[in-house]
């Protein structure tokens, strides 16, 4: 007599427009809506395997949540805490771990792997809490201090063209990325055939290096530039003498590197 129908779930005052919403919403969780369908279909009086295949999932699930909403109405929908132990991990403990050197019995594994290492419970945990505190033993940063007295300054100066652009003026980025190899194959590589891809030769034709210097505009992304052969600062000088000449009798702010 499994799919008899069930007497229909009695709904407490209100909590059927409390559980449409939660089942209509895309904000709340599955397991939550799932849970309010399963309510909002007993309370139609269908049988409990019906209402199982409905939400899709089991006979079992439908029961109990029945049976949670009976004893404590939509606050016993939600999840409750489990009884798994609880979790000891120290994070700080873990990037401290990495920091110190492995024992010299493990020659150069990595001291995560350690027995004694009191971050994780086996060497599985500890991956799992490496990636908790984004670490990587094996990555490198790097950072810099500024002895620019006029570092404050500069900032303010640099963001306010982003906060408070001056009107009908021409903010430009200007770089300069010298040192560019200009290099050729040799000879002419190969044209893609039936079951081979294209190919070329390992070796290369050197015709010197070049100097680039660009100035994107942030406003509109146009970007003026200009190569030169050689990085001085008469180089630097004829390039913003042709910024100049790009924006005729138009105001000119720039934002230099270094």
């Amino acid at each position: 007599m499994a799919n008899c129908p069930a007497a229909p779930l009695l709904l407490r005052s209100g909590d059927r427009e409390t559980l449409q919403r939660l089942v209509r919403y895309t904000s709340v969780r599955a397991g939550l809506a799932q849970r309010a369908r399963i309510v909002l279909l007993a309370a139609e009086g269908i049988s409990n395997t019906e209402i199982a295949e409905k939400v899709g999932t089991t006979r079992n699930t439908v029961i109990p949540w029945r049976a949670r909403y009976t004893d404590a109405g939509i606050a016993g929908l939600a999840d409750h805490d489990r009884s798994a132990r609880p979790r000891r991990i120290d994070h700080r403990a873990i990037v401290a771990a990495t920091l110190r050197p492995p024992p010299k019995k493990l020659g150069h594994a990595l001291v995560l792997e350690a027995p004694d290492c009191p971050v994780g419970d086996g060497p599985h945990h500890r991956g799992q809490n490496l990636t908790v505190v984004r670490g990587g033993p094996w990555r490198e940063g790097t950072f810099k201090f500024s002895t620019d007295p006029e570092l404050v300054a500069k900032v303010v100066d640099v963001v306010g063209f982003y906060l408070a652009p001056p009107e009908n003026a021409v903010v430009l980025c200007v770089d300069e990325k010298p040192q560019i190899q200009a290099l050729e194959r040799t000879p002419s590589g190969l044209l893609m055939q039936p079951g081979k891809a294209a190919a070329h030769t390992h070796d290369y034709i050197r015709h010197g290096t070049s100097t680039l210097f660009p100035a994107p505009e942030i406003a509109t992304g146009h970007v003026t530039a200009a190569c030169k052969p050689q990085h001085r600062r008469q180089e630097f000088l004829a390039f913003l003498k042709q910024m100049a000449r790009a924006y005729p009798e138009r105001e000119l702010h720039l934002v230099i590197d270094n």
